[in-house]
């Protein structure tokens, strides 16, 4: 197992004036044995990042080190890393066995050394009783477990997820989250898990970092992002829905953004601010209403209700405000947060 250590990294396509940049200049520590996930919007740079701490693409500037050494200048066989695509990229005419024991093959490792890895890595994804199926014979969560059996048997120093659940249906993907989490807790190998989806990212990460337009805007713990966003993209990414980003509301100062979690708003039988339903969608436990704040021609709002709460109407207004100990400031030019 190893740390990661982004120092400094930038990376640019082509060169002079007509250089396109897709990541400016990342500064960030992945401890030994933590699971790191990367999240942010399509295009953002989080798979750039992820390829050139696997060698896939050049750093431009800066160094990304793998257990203090420096790999800028290394080729992804001597980085001691195993990564996991999105489209599992397994042999279709050898069995599941053959697909994991591949890259040992090559190797020259012992048989008996590459049998005592696939089966400990079949039992560790529950695969013992498809080791002599083809990929053609499996579901799509099979043969993305087969991708990371592959990737166990290696023994590597460092995990690199890209985007593996994109290809499964909603129940599959929660159902591989799960034996992601578990695989880690056994194996405790450090991992770095790219994504778009943010309920991926807060249910897998022990900290996570989030990226846009090539640059982290925060990294943290689940709750620290969560609760203590860095800058209004962070909180208006992280959450679903996200949290309510508001100015020119009553008794707050200009040049301020507040932002308001749905569920940190609540309804008051009278004052408050005035909200203009206009549709309400049903979730089973909870209803989301969305209206403008202050009339027809306020900001866009959201507001949480639990099932027991008398649902409104299109057209009716409610009085809300929002929970004192949960309003977050943030600049209104720089999107930064404001501390209290």
């Amino acid at each position: 197992m190893a740390s990661i250590e982004f120092n400094n990294v930038i990376k640019r396509y082509g060169t002079g004036p007509k250089a396109n940049q897709v990541i400016h200049g990342v500064s960030a520590e992945v401890k030994d044995g933590e699971f790191v996930v990367i999240v942010g919007p399509s295009g953002c740079g989080k798979s750039t990042l992820l390829r050139m701490v696997a060698g896939l693409e050049e750093i431009t500037e800066g160094t990304i080190s793998i257990g203090g050494r420096v790999v800028n200048n290394l080729e992804p066989a001597e980085r001691d890393i195993a990564m996991v695509f999105q489209n599992y990229a397994l042999y279709p005419h050898m069995s599941v066995f053959d697909n994991m024991a591949y890259g040992l093959k090559i190797k020259k490792v012992p048989p008996d050394e590459i049998r005592a890895r696939v089966d400990k890595a079949a039992k560790i994804l529950e695969l013992g009783s498809f080791l002599q199926r083809k990929p053609r014979e499996l579901s799509g969560g099979q043969r993305q477990r087969v991708a990371m059996g592959r990737a166990i048997v290696r023994q590597p120093q460092v995990f690199l997820f890209d985007e593996p659940l994109s290809n499964l249906d909603a129940k599959l993907r929660a159902q591989t989250r799960l034996e992601i989490e578990k695989l880690h807790r056994e194996l405790g190998i450090t991992s770095l898990f790219v994504t778009h989806d943010q309920v991926e990212a807060m249910t897998l990460a022990q900290r996570m970092m989030v990226m846009n337009a090539g640059r982290m805007e925060q990294f943290g713990t689940p709750e620290e992002v969560y609760h203590r966003p860095a800058t209004t993209f962070v909180a208006s990414f992280i959450g679903a829905p996200p949290m309510n980003l508001l100015s020119g509301v009553e008794g707050v100062r200009d040049g301020v953004t507040l932002g308001i979690r749905p569920e940190h708003l609540r309804v008051v039988d009278s004052g408050g601010w005035p909200l203009a339903v206009e549709t309400v969608e049903m979730l089973g436990a909870e209803r989301l209403v969305y209206g403008r704040l202050g009339g027809a021609q306020g900001p866009w709002t959201i507001l949480r209700m639990n099932e027991i709460e008398a649902p409104p109407a299109p057209g009716q207004t409610l009085h809300v405000l929002p929970l004192e100990d949960r309003v977050h400031g943030f600049d209104a030019e720089t999107g930064v947060r404001l501390e209290a």
